[in-house]
């Protein structure tokens, strides 16, 4: 009997929100520790490539990046990093850039184009891509036209359907799309920050959310409001033939107990 095609094996780990102090909570979730489940329960599925697409800290700070590694680690796939609007990206970058994970613009890699775009906006927690973002793409995309492409970045590049989240999108989706639909070769574009699962179409591109590692925004919510669902990740396996499976695993149950009387993130 003839082996099928063998899947990139992706995960996509996001919204993680580690602190300084290893016990740091969000919302009466420790982050570390939910992480390190999420992390476990990734593992069975041996991803060979890890996206930490966004809001990797909560506070910045060099502890909370050197703690990603760690947690990370038992993984075993090399991992492409990504600033999210909580995130300090040099110190990110600085942490970040070497010993199995990177912080690039793109990766051809198994027959894929994988393009990894800067969102954040200095100050700001919205998102806004920059006309260097946008350039950078447009190559990415024009100089491999015979590979399939997957595009990451940490906002949403359209309305999720929850109204306080909205008001933190990409503010130019319009500039992004028109890049995405000169180049048919583009099979989905994938966020985190809205720390809910997402799946819709655009003229055949898929539009993909996951969840956080820790705490969960209610979809559909006009208010700020946390949902009481488990964290999770997002799995992606993408065939040499251009096509791609995708799901979200959450854990069993919360690695906590939410604080209900947050009203603000």
């Amino acid at each position: 009997m003839t082996a099928g095609p063998v899947p990139l094996r992706i995960a996509q780990i996001t919204d993680t929100h580690l602190y300084a102090d290893p016990g740091g909570r969000l919302m009466g979730i420790e982050t570390r520790r939910s992480l390190e489940e999420v992390v476990a329960l990734a593992r069975a599925r041996r991803p060979g490539l890890i996206v930490a697409s966004g809001d990797l800290s909560h506070d910045g700070s060099p502890s909370s990046y050197h703690r990603l590694r760690e947690c990370l680690a038992p993984l075993g796939a090399p991992v492409c990093c990504l600033p999210g609007n909580h995130d300090e990206a040099a110190v990110m970058r600085r942490i970040l850039d070497g010993d199995g994970f990177r912080c690039i613009d793109s990766l051809c890699t198994n027959g894929w184009n994988l393009v990894f775009l800067d969102s954040t906006l200095r100050g700001s927690e919205g998102g806004h891509l920059a006309e260097r973002q946008l350039h950078a793409l447009e190559q990415a995309l024009a100089g491999h036209p015979e590979l399939p492409a997957l595009i990451w970045l940490h906002h949403q590049p359209l309305p999720v359907g929850s109204a306080w989240l909205d008001t933190m999108a990409v503010d130019n989706p319009d500039q992004l799309f028109a890049v995405t639909d000169r180049h048919p070769q583009v099979r989905a574009i994938v966020w985190g920050h809205v720390h809910q699962c997402f799946d819709d179409r655009r003229k055949g591109v898929r539009l993909l959310a996951a969840p956080s590692t820790c705490i969960q925004f209610l979809p559909r919510s006009r208010d700020f409001a946390l949902d009481d669902r488990p964290p999770g990740y997002r799995w992606l396996e993408l065939y040499p033939d251009g096509t791609m499976e995708t799901g979200v695993e959450r854990l069993a149950r919360m690695p906590g107990v939410i604080d209900t009387a947050a009203r603000g993130y």
